[in-house]
C-alpha cells in the first residue's frame, strides 16, 4: 500500500501558499462525483488536489483532479474518524480530468495565495494600497 503526504509541490517550488474554498452546495464537486459514478455510497470527501502544468505561457485544458475519499463508518463525523488513526488514514483516491472552468464551477469561492519561497505565509503585511 502506497502512503503519501498531503501537501502541494511542483517541480522548483518557487512560490508556495495555501489555499480556501467554498462549496457551491448545490451541484458542488460531491455531485459531481456522483454523478460521474467516482464516489460510492457512504464516502465522505476528504481531500482535493488539482494539477495544471506544463503550460508554458498558455494554458490547455484538461486539469487533473485528484479526490481522496474516506467512510466514516460508525464515526459521527470526518474528525472522529480520522482522530482515531495513529499512522497514515486510509482513503480512497480517485484521478480525473476535467476543465479548469468546470472545476472551479464546483465552488462558490476560491482563493489561492502564493508567495516567493512561501515567505509570505501566514505573515502580516503592510502596503501602500490605493
Amino acid at each position: 500500500m502506497l502512503t503519501e503526504n498531503f501537501h502541494a509541490s511542483v517541480q522548483y517550488n518557487d512560490f508556495k501558499g495555501s489555499a480556501a474554498a467554498d462549496l457551491a452546495g448545490q451541484d458542488d464537486i460531491s455531485d459531481w462525483l456522483e454523478k460521474n459514478e467516482l464516489k460510492q455510497d457512504g464516502e465522505f470527501l476528504l481531500g482535493i488536489s488539482f494539477f495544471a502544468g506544463e503550460n508554458h505561457g498558455k494554458h490547455e485544458d484538461p486539469i487533473n483532479v485528484e479526490v481522496l475519499l474516506v467512510v466514516l463508518g460508525d464515526h459521527g463525523n470526518i474528525k472522529a474518524a480520522i482522530d482515531v488513526h495513529n499512522g497514515p488514514v486510509q482513503v480512497r483516491k480517485v484521478t480525473t480530468e476535467m476543465p479548469l472552468l468546470v472545476f472551479f464551477g464546483l465552488f462558490k469561492r476560491f482563493h489561492v495565495t502564493l508567495s516567493s519561497e512561501g515567505v509570505l505565509e501566514g505573515r502580516e503585511y503592510s502596503c501602500s494600497c490605493p
